[in-house]
């Protein structure tokens, strides 16, 4: 696995590596046809917003590093009671 596919499975960097596993087993289950997964990609779609959104919040009010970690997402999470896409 080269440095740039290590670093986009890091659950640090991105925060929706369960969206996008489940958009592409879907894609395996159903012999790649994409109108079957359109929730998956919609979820993993609002996932990526949602977490962008948050590092743009961080970003401009200082807050290091702009993407939370993952203890600090599942903290996020916790605390707003699950996940909101």
């Amino acid at each position: 696995m080269d440095k740039n596919m290590r670093r986009m499975r890091s659950q640090d960097v991105n925060p929706c590596i369960e969206e996008s596993d489940g958009s592409q087993k879907c894609l395996d289950a159903n012999n790649y046809d994409k109108t079957m997964c359109s929730a998956y990609f919609l979820r993993y779609k609002n996932c990526r917003k949602y977490w962008h959104n948050i590092m743009l919040n961080r970003r401009r009010d200082g807050v290091k590093p702009d993407m939370p970690t993952a203890e600090e997402r599942q903290e996020i999470l916790a605390a707003i009671g699950g996940k909101p896409y």
